[in-house]
């Protein structure tokens, strides 16, 4: 990285504005090339506190001073709830705070995706080599990726193998993993888990060999606050560092900031919808009216209570140790799931309820797979402090609210099950429900984020998608997105997985293009 005139001014070849997963990956993956100057800023420091890295842990990490603490607008059909969705402000961003779940997907999922960009590259097929390129599979001995996929069967509570076994005598399969292109069924959860402790992206990716390239720099405590640009360019990056303001330019800007952040930082750079910039006082350079639109997120019922016949022994993982896909009518048929319900060795409950003793109860999680509901994110001024307009619209949609009411359904199904008896006093939630508008009323209270936000810089071919199939900015030559806000629609479980293959498909294809070199 070279200096200009001062030390306030930077050069380098590709900067990367965001150290969470996407970006974390991209820094490790483009300094390969020893020629390519790599720049990577992060808001936050290094990940220091003990307790990330225990997996059993990871719900008290939200509030704590590397987490970002969104806080939603209050949602109608949550019982007016406002939700905190917790973003990891740290180098491994969000890999730091949630649950190590690790699924890729449906390949179903990815087929509006690779529709909605006219390119195969974002198909199932076209992903499968970046996701097989990052995991290391410790039980079936392949791939040898950065990131363990650890399968937990051996560890994963008996409560969790009563459940597993609950579904399969109700028509489940009973699946070796959720990672193989079959996800209706029931199985333990494959988690980032390695030696009983967490493994961020930056475990797996930022090693300290990594580190130590000379043509790779992490600069933390640095805040974007404003893209500035001349012409179809970003001219240099403002930045807020510990030592003072910092202006960095560079061949390539790639944008990892998140589906919060990311368009945020868009739009406070005079780039989205033209109505929210002139009331948030910032001078509009790129109308783009769909920056911070189609944002999504998949919700949970938490939950489904039961009081347990004897103790739980507490998870020796991250409590949520299975999830069961399927559709909504059927336990038995195949394809593309529309609801999970997930076994969750806790009294796992939203805030509007009380949880027993840990080891008294037990609660299976329920939820939508694929929600039609879509919300929107806006800024209310020109500087990053200034706060974000969050609504992302939960169960807006009547086919949500139906689809919940079967999650729940199947939950209880399941719950009531005699694979669960040796464990199962009583329900102790919902309880009994008279009416369709008691069942809605109670999904209104038990809903809570599963920590999905996406879609807000939506890749697409038509003409109002802001990023194109390169995950090029359309109208800008050399500013890239690349996280999750640019996933058209969301895939069937959590998105950690999609996310590390949409960043590691655009490193591929920046060395296909270069051949192998980026410069």
């Amino acid at each position: 990285m070279s200096q200009g005139g001062s030390t306030d001014k930077l050069n380098t070849d590709i900067l990367i504005i965001g150290g969470g997963s996407a970006g974390g990956l991209l820094a490790a993956r483009l300094s390969e090339d020893p020629a390519c100057e790599v720049l990577m800023i992060e808001a936050g420091e290094e990940a220091t506190d003990p307790i990330i890295w225990i997996p059993a842990a990871w719900p008290a990490l939200q509030g704590r001073s590397y987490d970002w603490d969104y806080v939603t607008e209050p949602q109608a059909f949550t019982a007016g709830r406002a939700h905190h969705w917790a973003r990891g402000r740290l180098v491994g961003g969000s890999s730091c705070l949630h649950a190590m779940g690790y699924m890729r997907g449906h390949p179903d999922d990815f087929a509006p995706w690779a529709e909605a960009t006219a390119d195969a590259r974002w198909s199932w097929e076209g992903l499968l080599p970046a996701f097989q390129a990052n995991e290391n599979h410790e039980v079936e001995g392949r791939d040898s990726g950065p990131l363990t996929v650890h399968r937990t069967d051996a560890e994963a509570s008996p409560l969790t193998h009563a459940f597993i076994a609950a579904g399969a005598r109700l028509g489940l399969p009973r699946l070796q993993g959720h990672n193989e292109g079959v996800m209706i069924g029931v199985t333990p959860n494959s988690m980032n888990i390695r030696n009983g402790r967490r493994v961020m992206v930056a475990d797996a990716w930022l090693t300290r060999a990594v580190r130590a390239r000379k043509n790779l720099t992490i600069m933390t405590g640095a805040l974007a606050r404003r893209l500035v640009l001349t012409g179809k360019a970003v001219e240099h990056v403002e930045i807020t560092s510990r030592d003072g303001p910092v202006l960095i330019a560079a061949g390539k800007v790639l944008l990892c900031a998140g589906s919060l952040e990311g368009p945020a930082l868009l739009m406070r750079s005079g780039i989205g919808p033209r109505d929210v910039l002139d009331a948030a006082d910032v001078d509009c350079i790129f109308d783009m009216p769909e920056i911070g639109k189609n944002l999504q997120d998949h919700l949970l019922g938490a939950g489904n209570l039961y009081a347990t016949r004897k103790h739980l022994p507490p998870s020796r993982l991250q409590h949520s140790e299975s999830m069961a896909y399927m559709r909504a009518e059927s336990f038995t048929e195949g394809g593309q799931p529309e609801i999970v319900v997930g076994c969750g060795v806790a009294p796992i409950v939203s805030e509007r309820f009380e949880a027993p003793a840990p080891g008294a109860a037990f609660s299976l999680l329920f939820g939508v797979t694929h929600p039609t509901s879509r919300g929107t994110l806006e800024i209310t001024g020109p500087e990053p402090n200034d706060r974000l307009i969050i609504d992302p619209a939960y169960l807006s949609t009547e086919r949500d609210r139906k689809l919940f009411r079967a999650a729940l359904e199947a939950a209880r199904t399941i719950g009531q099950s005699p694979e669960l008896a040796e464990w199962r006093d009583q329900e102790i939630l919902p309880g009994p429900l008279e009416t369709s508008a008691e069942v809605d009323a109670f999904i209104a209270n038990a809903a809570i984020t599963h920590h999905h936000p996406s879609g807000t810089c939506r890749m697409g071919k038509d003409d109002s998608a802001p990023v194109d199939a390169d995950l090029r900015l359309k109208g800008l030559d050399n500013l890239f997105v690349v996280d999750a806000s640019v996933m058209p629609s969301l895939t069937a479980g959590p998105i950690h997985a999609a996310v590390l293959a949409i960043a590691e498909t655009f490193a591929r294809t920046l060395f296909d293009s270069r051949k192998g070199s980026l410069k």
